[in-house]
Formats: structure tokens, C-alpha cells, sequence
């Protein structure tokens, strides 16, 4: 089950970097929208290194 629990924790992980990488490529980012995602990314990578 912890197996599971951190496969979805990377999932995550996975998604906000590409949901960050897409935000950085537009022509005017949105810098608000990438601190709260890099935010949820550092949240999700203490989780993942506490599982």
C-alpha cells in the first residue's frame, strides 16, 4: 500500500512540474500561479520523502 501511496505522490509531483514548465512557456506567466504550484510541489516531495 505505501508502494501505491507514493506512485501517486510522484504522479502529482510529475504534474505540477509539467503544469509549471506550461505556465513558464506562456508569454506572460503567471508568477502568482507558479509560487503557489512550487509550493504544492515541495509539499508533495516532504510527503514523498516521508513515505
Amino acid at each position: 500500500m505505501a508502494t501505491a501511496h507514493a506512485q501517486a505522490l510522484d504522479t502529482k509531483h510529475a504534474e505540477i512540474e509539467r503544469r509549471i514548465a506550461a505556465e513558464m512557456r506562456r508569454p506572460l506567466p503567471d508568477l502568482t500561479m507558479i509560487q503557489k504550484l512550487k509550493k504544492a510541489k515541495l509539499r508533495l516531495k516532504d510527503a514523498l520523502s516521508r513515505s
